[in-house]
């Protein structure tokens, strides 16, 4: 993935549009993660998911789109979305939840 080095890894979700911070920690803290050969993830709530990332540009942005799947409370689930690098944060929309995000990067341990 030509991203680079600025939008890999792993990202703390501290903001959604719907869900109050200890709903979205509710199996541990919420992230969301990208990693090599366009693969990633996230988890908030009861929505653990797997997904498929293409680079992009939003608003000139550097970002990434991608599809997901997987699972709330072990029913299937999946949709699409997208993030950009803005002012040091991550911030994006997960489609099929359709709630905006904002994370901040994770450090190592936390």
């Amino acid at each position: 993935m030509a991203r680079g080095a600025s939008l890999n890894g792993s990202w703390r979700i501290v903001e959604m549009d719907l869900w109050d911070q200890e709903a979205l920690d509710l199996l541990g803290p919420a992230f969301i993660e990208f990693g090599p050969g366009g693969r990633g993830s996230f988890r908030f709530i009861a929505i653990e998911a797997e997904m498929d990332c293409r680079d992009s540009m939003h608003d000139l942005c550097p970002g990434v789109d991608f599809s997901w799947e997987g699972d709330n409370e072990g029913d299937p689930i999946s949709g699409r979305g997208w993030a950009v690098l803005s002012d040091g944060e991550l911030v994006g929309r997960i489609l099929g939840d359709e709630s905006g995000f904002r994370a901040v990067r994770r450090r190592r341990g936390g």
